[in-house]
């Protein structure tokens, strides 16, 4: 197939991977990102690079770079008790040449692709986006929010959960379901303990620890949560350290250093799964666009990592679009489809351990671990 002209729309994580591996497959691309300082890509602490992300990192010439910046483990993870007592050991899954997992900042990924995209010759556009999208037999006509307008071969719809490219593929009712869970986030110094995912559950919810650096780590808690609840800024230390009392050993000594003026996340957990076909015309869509993931297997990135691989490789050697992006979806709809529900089972386990007591939390994770290590 001729190569051409694409645009897609959203500069984060996926869209930036996507637009790596297109240009590498020898298209022309262009990447439209309303905020420049990258909210959701890069405000959110540390990010969890399991083997399979590695692995598609690789395909586009940065797994290198994010193993040089990060914290690569000996093994995936660790579940300790309420008191801090270990319970059992999650060797997770191996792919030759890569560490079970490697934890970095997200600014740090963000960095990486960033310069990568630009040396591959990504055309990057912030402070921009679309109000208007022709989806034509020849192409794909495209106003631009500054009145300008211009006709690409294909559009890749990179912009997220809350995605405005997906109206012009699937139904436009369709929305993320939130799990019943939100999430703080905070980074904290490296403890020596932590030398992969560290899981401690608790009467109320679950804390986690991920090490993004030979000094950092961070902590996040998953909680049960009403939909809508907010918290100001100057709430979010004395509520997590609330929810964290229950526990001893590490948690204990990480809450006991928590600053009040610690700059805290705190997001609710969403979910998604979108039926096929996951184009339409010329427009296809990728990452959170399609398969929200909530975080318990720390696959979200990984998986819109993956779709930007997959889908070059499909263009690379198909002889149409529709053939392309049919394989495409074909490729990718069961495997994300398995991250989505095995995390959306997890958090449901976390909220109510008693209406699941036979629910297998390390056997689960080490099941999609395993799968994920599979060829994409």
């Amino acid at each position: 197939m001729e190569r051409g002209r694409v645009l897609v729309v959203g500069g984060g994580i996926g869209g930036l991977s996507t637009a790596i591996a297109l240009a590498d497959a020898g298209f022309g691309v262009r990447v439209v990102e309303l905020r420049e300082n990258l909210h959701s890509s890069v405000y959110g602490v540390g990010i969890i690079q399991p083997a399979n992300a590695l692995r598609a990192l690789d395909a586009i010439g940065c797994a290198e770079a994010c193993l040089a910046a990060g914290y690569a483990t000996t093994a995936w993870g660790r579940m300790l008790d309420v008191d801090g007592n270990p319970v059992r050991d999650m060797p997770g899954a191996r792919i030759p040449g890569f560490p079970p997992m490697n934890g970095l900042t997200r600014p740090s990924l963000h960095g990486i692709l960033t310069d990568r995209a630009l040396a591959a010759g990504v055309s990057l556009c912030y402070n921009t986006t679309f109000t208007e999208l022709d989806n034509g037999r020849d192409g794909v006509g495209v106003v631009f929010d500054d009145g300008t307008e211009d006709v690409f071969d294909l559009v890749v719809g990179a912009d997220g959960v809350r995605s405005q490219v997906r109206r012009y593929v699937l139904r436009e009712d369709l929305r993320p379901v939130y799990l019943g869970q939100s999430a703080f986030r905070v980074n904290i110094p490296r403890e020596p303990e932590i030398d992969r995912i560290i899981l401690q559950h608790g009467p109320g919810g679950i804390v986690g620890f991920v090490p993004i650096g030979p000094e950092l780590a961070y902590l996040f808690y998953n909680t049960t949560w009403p939909e809508g609840r907010r918290l100001g800024r100057d709430e979010l230390a004395g509520e997590l350290r609330r929810h964290l009392a229950p526990f001893g050993g590490l948690t204990a000594r990480v809450r006991e250093n928590l600053a009040d003026d610690a700059e805290i996340v705190f997001r609710p957990e969403e979910w998604l799964i979108a039926p096929a076909p996951w184009h339409r015309g010329r427009i296809v869509l990728i990452g959170d666009a399609v398969h929200a993931i909530t975080p318990h297997l720390g696959q979200g990135a990984a998986q819109a990592i993956e779709d930007g691989v997959v889908l070059a490789d499909c263009l690379r050697r198909a002889t149409d679009l529709d053939e392309a992006f049919t394989e495409y979806t074909g490729r990718r709809y069961e495997r994300c489809k398995l991250i989505v529900e095995s995390s959306k089972a997890i958090g449901e386990f976390e909220m109510d351990p008693a209406a699941h007591p036979r629910f297998d939390h390390a056997g689960l994770t080490q099941h999609v671990l395993q799968e994920m290590a599979l060829p994409v």
